[in-house]
């Protein structure tokens, strides 16, 4: 079985402080995740291949994340790297975003860039994803062969569905199920927001970050399950890809955990429907190469 992770993030406190992590919840992620830790997690658990995603809107982050994966790819025997792509962010409001985004593919290790995400979570304006400006810089992320990756909050859902129907050309790729309130264990509303979500043909789910909204002390198996399973009939095998969410995921479970816990989402499904989940679907929406993802 091929495994892709579609979903992970990395950072080094000595480069670039993250100031997102706060609180005694969180303190066990005040530290530096590098590549290297990925990799032997990574290796362990049976993956492949993996995209890095962004983690802070700071300009500086997406050149550093395309040279790390030239970087690793170079060193790397053939076909063994790691690092598949890298989702970067760029002001998708700036009158200039085409053009930055062609300077984005043009640096080193530009060829891994494979798309663009924005903390919209945080932003406050609920309909911030349907604004004149942001559409106009989403038509640019699509013009330039990039997909957009969505991570929202439930509440944040109708605008991301108004936003996917209004650029048909652009794979909007939802991040962590759309943040479902597991813990609460309460679907509703958040699963018929990402139904209708779902129901436009360009847009994919990652099947990621669910341990995190769950209680992460004592969740079980059972309290993911209606929302794994919301997604799988919404979205269908190809797609849904698997993503760890690396090292938030750590929170609540080791690497390997998250993998295992997954595959038991995944019982339903047919052999090849799986196969879709762990790597087919990654590989065609993040366009990984064989080397890549096989």
């Amino acid at each position: 079985m091929t495994v892709i992770d579609a979903h992970h993030h990395l950072w080094d406190l000595g480069v670039r402080d993250q100031e997102w992590i706060e609180g005694p919840e969180l303190a066990p992620l005040r530290r530096s995740f590098l590549l290297p830790e990925l990799v032997a997690e990574a290796r362990e658990a049976g993956v492949e291949a993996t995209v890095l995603v962004q983690t802070v809107t700071v300009a500086e982050e997406t050149p550093e994340f395309l040279a790390l994966a030239a970087d690793s790819a170079a060193e790397s025997a053939a076909g063994s790297a790691l690092i598949g792509g890298v989702v970067g962010w760029t002001d998708l409001t700036s009158p200039g975003v085409t053009e930055e985004l062609a300077r984005l593919v043009s640096l080193p290790g530009g060829g891994f860039l494979r798309g663009i995400r924005h903390q919209v979570q945080g932003e406050p304006d609920p309909d911030w994803l349907t604004r004149p400006e942001v559409l106009r810089g989403l038509r640019a992320v699509a013009a330039a062969g990039l997909v957009y990756d969505l991570v929202v909050l439930p509440h944040q859902l109708p605008a991301a569905t108004r936003a996917a129907a209004a650029v048909p050309g652009l794979t909007f790729v939802l991040d962590h199920l759309g943040k479902p309130p597991i813990a609460s264990g309460e679907p509703e509303p958040w699963a018929g927001r990402v139904r209708e979500l779902a129901a436009l043909p360009n847009t994919v789910c990652k099947l990621s970050g669910m341990l995190t909204e769950a209680d992460r002390r004592s969740w079980t198996v059972g309290d993911l399950r209606p929302y794994a399973d919301t997604v799988i009939d919404a979205f269908g095998p190809r797609r849904l890809m698997f993503g760890s969410d690396w090292p938030v995921s750590t929170l609540a479970a080791g690497y390997g955990e998250v993998v295992a816990v997954t595959g038991e989402l995944l019982t339903a499904l047919t052999p090849a429907e799986r196969d879709e989940v762990w790597a087919g679907t990654a590989r065609r929406t993040y366009r990984l190469t064989p080397a890549e993802g096989r």
